[in-house]
């Protein structure tokens, strides 16, 4: 029997030590490696320097090409069973080629989260207002819609967003399947102590606007309210890519450190009392508050921040929005060792509850199972899907190919 064969298409390649999204992809990764699969992940993005080296797990790699046949003779080369697109777009440059040339293949949409809800969120966070229905029901909207429709399965990474697309957009549940983090449950090395541990840090990828934000909102709203009550605690910033203007924010004077890119996120969790999260606005999951923790470390976050990840379990910390109560309970969070110690085992009973690896990939196992079981029928119920397709063939197509032979006919 030959080994089953999965091609992911991806929109970077990914790093699992800059991003949640780049440590997700290699959550489906490993997942897949497991269930014998081999795997081809072709993506049109250049190298990066932190990109996971996918050759040394046994992952086959390609350099794709945008609107150019050549992609076509790669997918008859590798005939995959089944065909990942990460992020919608993904799916909109190639899905209609992968539907032409491997017509049996099952397509899996990896949202990563909802696109068109964190832009529309980051919006009206800049207008000031609540998200109204024009935001909400935009073109990202539609083109992201559109594409999970597209495709047999859509993989949603909060049940928050589960419950929007179904409630809101009526999306059939069939084909969508709610899958978090996939996080192994395994000994870590002793936390350190309440005692062992001071200061306070903020993570994140700052390619990821409500990240940058966060830090802006701490430098200038929430830090100085903290260093009056702590004057001897520090602020570490730490996160991929930091822009000039964060750079500028460091000041010694003030306990504000911005340090740059960690050699290991965990490992800068686990050495403070407490991380800080405040973010306006964002979407999906948030892989700093999973790190935190298995770090055995305490966070204050905002409503959106902790959006759809304890389920219905304690955080583990305190959540709060406004800037002067964000503050007082940094302070509380970090003076406080009964409700500290507390945070921390609300956090690692999170982690079994929501995010346990063998749960989740047992129901992702009994998906695709049901679906390769009889995939013809399941899309014939996915009509709109049908349409959605037929429609796409049709006019991406037609434009793909015009620009093909525009590049091909350039002197």
């Amino acid at each position: 029997m030959s080994q089953k064969k999965l091609l992911v298409i991806g929109y970077v390649w990914p790093e699992p030590n800059s991003s949640a999204a780049g440590a997700r992809m290699m959550q489906l990764l490993e997942f897949f490696l497991a269930e014998g699969f081999s795997i081809t992940f072709a993506t049109t993005a250049a190298k990066t320097e932190f990109m996971a080296d996918l050759p040394s797990r046994g992952i086959a790699t390609e350099k794709i090409e945008l609107n150019n046949k050549s992609f076509d003779d790669f997918l008859k080369r590798i005939d995959p069973e089944i065909v990942i697109f990460d992020r919608f777009m993904m799916e909109e440059q190639f899905g209609w080629r992968v539907a032409e040339v491997c017509p049996k293949a099952l397509r899996i949409l990896d949202t990563e989260d909802l696109h068109f809800l964190r832009k529309a969120r980051q919006e009206a966070y800049k207008q000031k207002i609540d998200i109204t229905p024009n935001l909400l029901y935009s073109d990202t909207a539609k083109r992201e819609i559109a594409s999970i429709y597209r495709c047999d399965l859509s993989l949603i990474i909060s049940r928050i967003e589960m419950e929007l697309l179904e409630d809101t957009f009526g999306v059939p549940k069939e084909i969508l399947f709610y899958l978090p983090f996939m996080i192994q449950q395994k000994e870590e090395k002793k936390h350190l102590t309440f005692e062992e541990r001071k200061d306070f840090v903020s993570i994140g990828n700052f390619l990821h606007a409500p990240n940058k934000n966060a830090v802006i909102r701490l430098k200038k709203e929430i830090w100085p309210l903290i260093k009056k009550i702590l004057p001897e605690v520090k602020m570490h910033i730490f996160g991929a890519y930091v822009p000039q203007e964060v750079l500028q924010m460091h000041n010694e004077k003030e306990g504000f450190l911005v340090h740059g890119r960690a050699e290991s996120a965990k490992g800068e969790i686990g050495k403070v009392k407490v991380l800080l999260a405040p973010l306006s606005f964002g979407a999906g999951l948030k892989g700093k508050f999973t790190d935190s923790m298995q770090a055995g470390t305490p966070t204050v976050t905002t409503n959106v921040g902790a959006e759809g990840m304890p389920g219905d379990l304690p955080w583990n910390g305190l959540i709060k929005d406004v800037p002067q109560e964000f503050a007082d309970a940094a302070v509380e969070l970090y003076k406080n060792k009964e409700l500290w110690q507390a945070s921390v085992e609300n956090g690692f009973r999170i982690l079994e509850q929501e995010f346990s690896e063998s749960g989740n990939r047992l129901r992702f196992r009994k998906i695709i199972q049901n679906l390769n079981g009889d995939l013809q029928q399941h899309r014939h119920k996915n009509f709109t899907g049908l349409m959605l397709q037929h429609h796409s063939l049709q006019s991406t197509r037609f434009l793909s190919k015009y620009i093909e032979a525009k590049n091909r006919n350039r002197p």
